[in-house]
């Protein structure tokens, strides 16, 4: 939005120490209703009006800072993170159409998320600016994995941890190694340092959300994310043959997955054989969803 037509007044925030004042400040802007909103955005959208572009970011702001929140583990200043997402949803206020039909949190988010993860590539000297996109995926998502996976944070990952974050992300097991070996290095902020050193009843990283409820644009973001990933998921599925939509639903979108044995009886084919359907499978399901998520422009270039 042009900095010269477009000033938004956003609270300040000054490093860490006045990070609390800041999230009380946020949330005294309004959550605005759909009809608001949409009225808002063709005001911006046609006339390039200042205040409607001022409501619609301050809306928003605690998106951004709950969002931040979860970006804490990479060892950042949160108010570094919090100001490198007011830039994102800035960009994506700019560039949000209202008839589309969906709110501007869904959209939004795609874009704060952006504006943070590039500015931690850009902080983490072991992850440049160069990486493959492969090993962003990576990098973004290795401790949700091994989390999931009830694997050590600290410790190099058991073999067969490794081959199924590698096959479920598409990139070679020896990337993962890698990665892991450098984000152990890296290490992560822990959530019980004190802000001010040692000193005993300093608040701490996890204290600085005061109000744990769900955010109501959050929660609207969460809903409509999730039926455009199911929406999206049904259209991609259709890339599909009925051979392949069948073997990666058994193995990987049912609660009790079917072994590549029992496949393998079905089809008359070895195990291997149904493995590398899966796979195959999978990889064309990601392409298509990618091309989908372009298609509908809501994830924005980085």
């Amino acid at each position: 939005m042009s900095e010269q037509r477009t000033k938004i007044s956003v609270p300040a925030l000054n490093g860490e120490q006045s990070l609390n004042r800041y999230l009380a400040e946020i949330r005294k802007f309004p959550v605005l209703t759909a009809e608001q909103e949409y009225m808002l955005a063709k005001r911006y959208q046609e006339h390039e009006d200042p205040e409607a572009a001022a409501q619609l970011v301050t809306s928003h702001l605690r998106l951004v800072a709950k969002i931040a929140m979860g970006y804490r583990g990479y060892g950042l200043p949160v108010s570094e993170l919090i100001s490198e997402g007011n830039i994102g949803l800035m960009q994506g206020v700019k560039k949000f159409d209202p008839d589309r039909g969906f709110r501007l949190a869904t959209y939004a988010m795609w874009w704060i998320k952006a504006s943070m993860q590039e500015f931690i590539l850009r902080s983490w000297s072991l992850v440049k600016m160069g990486t493959t996109a492969a090993q962003k995926k990576l990098f973004f998502n290795l401790r949700r994995m091994k989390k999931n996976l009830d694997a050590y944070e600290d410790t190099d990952l058991h073999p067969d941890d490794v081959a199924k974050i590698a096959t479920e992300l598409g990139v070679p097991e020896q990337e993962v190694v890698n990665m892991n070996r450098r984000m152990m290095m890296g290490g992560d902020a822990s959530l019980n340092v004190s802000l001010r050193g040692d000193e005993e009843g300093s608040a701490q990283w996890q204290d600085w959300l005061t109000d744990d409820r769900p955010l109501q644009d959050e929660t609207v973001a969460d809903a409509e994310e999730a039926q455009w990933r199911h929406d999206m998921l049904v259209e991609a599925m259709d890339s599909l043959n009925d051979r392949e939509k069948h073997i990666l639903t058994d193995r990987r979108l049912v609660d009790d997955p079917k072994t590549l044995e029992e496949l393998s009886q079905v089809y008359h084919v070895s195990r291997e054989r149904v493995r590398q359907i899966e796979v195959r499978a999978f990889e064309k399901l990601q392409k298509a969803m990618q091309r989908i998520a372009g298609e509908k422009r809501l994830i924005p270039a980085t």
